[in-house]
Order: C-alpha cells, then sequence, then structure tokens
C-alpha cells in the first residue's frame, strides 16, 4: 500500500475477492495464540487444496505489531479533492510519467488493444499508489497477512487474504522471501492485495510467471487487466459522470482518490483539465475500500 492509501484506506473490506468463494474459518485469536491459529488455519488451507509448498510460508512466522499498530492507528484523514489532488499530482511525477509513457510506449498500446485500457490511466495509478515503484513497502506479505488474520478485527477477510497468498507461493509466482509490501498485504507496483494478484496478475509476454515487484510490463497489463475484469469499457471516458469512472472507483472506492486518477490521467494524455475539477468538492476519508 502507497504511504497515502495507508493513511487513507481504513476499511480495506470492500475489496474482498476470496479464490473460489472458499470461506476459511479458523479461531482467531485462540487461546493457543497465534501458533495455535497457525496449526488450524494449516489444516483447513491443506483440505482446500494448498499444497506443502504453499502452506511452509507460515513456518517460522510470527505476529507483526507493527502491523496491528498501523491498522489501529487510523484516524479519519480529510482532505479537499483539490487539496488532496493538488499534492499528489506534483510536476515530478508528470514529468516522470510522461518520461515513462515515451519509455514503454509500444508496452502500452499493446496492452490497450489488448485491454481496451488506455496507457494514461495505468500509468497514473502507477504513479499514486508508489511513485512508479520506488515505495512498495518493506515488510514481508505473508506475515502481514497472517497477523491480520489472526487478529479479530477482519479475520474474515484477511483469512481469504492469507489464503491467496499462500496459494501465489504455491503456484511458484513467487517465494515468501520475495512476496513484500505494505503493511495490509499490498504487492507490488501497483498494489495489489493478495486476492487480486492471484486473480488478475498477468504476464506482458505470456511466458513465465508474472512479477509485478520488478517487471514493469506485467505490471502495467496486470492494471490493466483488473480495471477490465471490473467494467472498464473500450474507448469510453473515465471523468466522473463517464462510463469508465465506476471502473477506477472499482480500483479504490473513495471518490476523491478516483477523481484524482482520472484528472492525473488527463493531464498525462495531454490534457489540462477534467471533469473531477469541475465537481462538487468532497474530502477523502477513512472509509476508503481497496483493492
Amino acid at each position: 500500500m502507497s504511504k497515502v492509501n495507508a493513511a487513507v484506506a481504513a476499511a480495506l473490506a470492500g475489496a474482498v475477492f476470496m479464490t473460489g468463494g472458499q470461506v476459511f474459518a479458523a479461531q482467531c485469536n485462540p487461546k493457543g495464540g497465534f501458533p495455535a491459529f497457525v496449526t488450524e488455519f494449516k489444516k483447513e488451507a491443506s483440505q482446500k487444496g494448498i499444497s506443502q509448498r504453499g502452506l511452509a510460508a507460515l513456518d517460522g512466522v510470527t505476529v507483526d505489531q507493527n502491523v496491528l499498530t498501523a491498522d489501529r492507528r487510523q484516524g479519519v484523514f480529510k482532505q479537499s479533492f483539490e487539496q488532496f489532488s493538488g499534492r499528489m499530482i506534483s510536476r515530478d511525477r508528470l514529468t516522470k510519467g510522461a518520461k515513462l509513457m515515451q519509455q514503454y510506449a509500444p508496452q502500452l498500446k499493446h496492452i490497450e488493444q489488448k485491454y481496451g485500457v488506455p496507457g494514461a490511466v495505468i500509468v497514473a495509478i502507477w504513479g499514486l499508489e508508489t511513485d512508479y515503484g520506488v515505495n512498495q513497502g518493506k515488510l514481508n506479505v505473508v506475515r502481514s497477512v497472517a497477523t491480520l488474520a489472526y487478529d479479530c478485527r477482519r479475520t474474515d477477510k484477511f483469512q481469504a487474504e492469507l489464503a491467496d497468498a499462500l496459494r501465489i507461493v504455491d503456484r511458484g509466482d513467487m517465494a515468501s522471501a520475495d512476496m513484500h509490501g505494505d503493511w495490509a498485504g499490498e504487492i507490488g507496483q501497483t498494489q495489489f492485495l493478495p486476492s487480486s494478484y492471484a486473480k488478475y496478475a498477468v504476464s506482458y509476454d505470456g511466458r513465465g510467471k508474472p512479477n509485478l515487484i520488478r517487471n514493469a510490463p506485467d505490471v502495467l497489463a496486470s492494471t490493466a487487466n483488473y480495471l477490465k475484469n471490473h467494467g472498464w469499457q473500450r474507448g469510453q471516458g473515465w471523468g466522473p459522470g463517464e462510463p469508465n469512472f465506476d471502473a477506477i472507483k472499482e480500483w479504490n472506492a473513495a471518490d476523491v482518490y478516483a477523481k484524482t486518477i482520472a484528472l492525473f490521467a488527463d493531464k498525462l494524455n495531454g490534457g489540462t483539465g477534467s471533469k473531477a475539477e469541475n465537481t462538487k468538492p468532497q474530502t477523502v476519508g477513512a472509509a476508503t475500500a481497496k483493492r
């Protein structure tokens, strides 16, 4: 999760995508503590098809108190659209985004042909989420989601995320030691939760496993694949009131964040304004759903 999203995305619960609709029901915070939780979760995960290769990612894992602290300290953070977008769409970020659009122009063209999502939208998300891959987070994803699954606040959601993190390891996409993100378990340069990574991560060239941490074309293609699968309509606009704004809100449900993506994409696309600038001012709140 980007630093901005860590401040505004308190809810997270709006973005649950449990693989195969499976529900995990290990007892949160059991009498035997975290080791008892892990034992019970491993048993249930094994019954749902996760092999020893994936289950081994939980060996030696401990509770991360810093993750629990981050989860509990989320307060209401409010900024107007003008304040938020003005801070997030900086001159440096625009300049770098424009250069990256030129650098990856062939790939972005191919991605738009395949998924229907323009490069400006994808690059805007890339820049806002991690400053183009610079700030991906340094925490072990399996440990983070295991900690949140053990905690009783949102155990159902994060047991599902933990299962998908293990599936990513199980199918050989990444080793657990290489799977790093921010405190809520987001992975890669556009910050996919494990459930979304398991569903929508793709290899740009169709060869090998997708790598959303180090491979920029995979990042761009996977982001487009996510949007396509959440209702993106080829050739349609993306500002507020236009068909694809709803798809952007599937990326992040905070209206101000979605409008900032739309405005950033407009600017990268050569425009100077956006419908986002002409709508009623709103604030970023603490109940932001995130993929």
